[in-house]
């Protein structure tokens, strides 16, 4: 299927070439119509299936039917739960919208920095994407008005909710007008989040990509077995064999992260640590020069990384195993995007084989496992 047969208008289609999509996601096959149509929809879906634009870009051609809002009152709202979704999401609104024939006005505002600049800027907004936290603070001083929403999208609600902003989410929900679109997109489904779809949605469409299933397909993975006491060493001469720009490096715990990043930068290799416990500036510092090219390796943790999207990320590295096959997935699922090729490299401890094994079967794809000190030779 192509974008062209999902029911989107001309401008939007060229938007879509000229931004360099090539053909849609099974995620935004089923989502735009429906969006579309403007029926709820509930979306499960994992990170990098190409949920975001499955629902910007219906959103966009509803905003380009409409004049831009002349007060602070918003049409489109999207609630996430990390600064860093907050601004991948605008970075896919701005650059759909920049090849429009009328510009749309997005803007990512997040806890964590000056409130002030963020209230200069919300003039004009058309989709605000926001976390609950944040969004209240500017409510609350009359920076912006929610009363007026037609198109409400809560955005990885499974996290949204396990990161305490359960209360912080039906604040708002009483605060918005009763009639109105609701998309909500998760990873997962519990208790909670079935509580919230019940509330939220009505007659719901329901798009499922399952996350156990999904692998992309675009990514050679392959693993290589290492005693842990040269796991170090042999990162740098990994990192090193190659011409990467950008390499995302997981670790499992902040102090592994830190050290990580340490002996790389030791040793001569651009690297920084992202990880909760950096502050916001220093996070967002950090993304913006890793993106840029500026730093050539970024050791994250997994919760830090949920919000990175890099178009064309060339390579992945798990310096460690994560803890479940869904995260292995979801780490991996950060390079090989948008039909491009990417790389998944795994560092394996005999302690870390067996769980290694399980991943793979839950996956459904057998890794290959090659030997570190084979490598070496060849690069030596």
């Amino acid at each position: 299927m192509n974008f062209s047969d999902l029911g989107l208008t001309k401008e939007l289609l060229q938007a879509i070439e000229r931004a360099k999509y090539e053909s849609p996601y099974p995620i935004q096959n089923e989502a735009i119509p429906a969006i579309l149509q403007q029926r709820d929809l509930l979306g499960l879906a994992p990170t990098g299936s190409g949920k975001t634009a499955a629902y910007i870009l219906p959103i966009l051609q509803r905003l380009l039917q409409k004049e831009a809002p002349k007060e602070r009152f918003v049409p489109v709202l999207v609630l996430v739960p990390t600064r860093e979704l907050a601004v991948q999401v605008a970075e896919v609104a701005e650059n759909f919208s920049r090849f429009l024939p009328r510009k749309i006005k997005s803007m990512a505002v997040f806890g964590g920095v000056s409130i002030n600049p963020q209230m200069m800027k919300l003039h004009g907004v058309e989709i605000l994407i926001a976390t609950p936290g944040r969004l209240i603070d500017l409510i609350g001083r009359n920076s912006i008005g929610i009363s007026r929403i037609h198109t409400l999208v809560l955005d990885e609600a499974d996290k949204v909710l396990n990161m305490g902003f359960r209360e912080e989410v039906e604040h708002i929900l009483e605060l918005l007008p009763g009639k109105r679109q609701n998309i909500l997109f998760s990873a997962t489904m519990d208790s909670e989040v079935e509580l919230l779809i019940q509330k939220l949605l009505k007659e719901p469409v329901r798009v499922q990509v399952e996350a156990d299933n999904f692998t992309p397909e675009l990514i050679d993975q392959k693993a290589y077995r290492v005693s842990p006491e040269n796991k170090g060493p042999f990162l740098r001469i990994l990192i090193n064999s190659g011409d990467w720009k950008q390499i995302l490096v997981f670790a499992s715990s902040i102090r592994t992260a830190d050290n990580v990043a340490a002996k790389l930068s030791k040793n001569g290799i651009d690297a920084v640590a992202f990880h909760g416990d950096k502050s916001q500036g220093a996070r967002t510092e950090a993304l913006a020069k890793f993106k840029s090219g500026k730093t050539r390796v970024l050791v994250a943790t997994d919760l830090a990384a949920r919000g990175i999207d890099i178009q064309f990320l060339p390579l992945v590295i798990n310096y460690e195993l994560p803890r479940s096959p869904k995260d292995y997935v979801h780490r991996i699922g950060r390079t090989g995007r948008a039909g491009a090729e990417g790389e998944a490299i795994s560092l394996i401890t005999p302690e870390e084989l067996h769980h290694f094994k399980v991943i793979q079967k839950k996956m459904g794809k057998r890794v290959e496992l090659l030997d570190s000190e084979d490598f070496e030779k060849t690069t030596t």
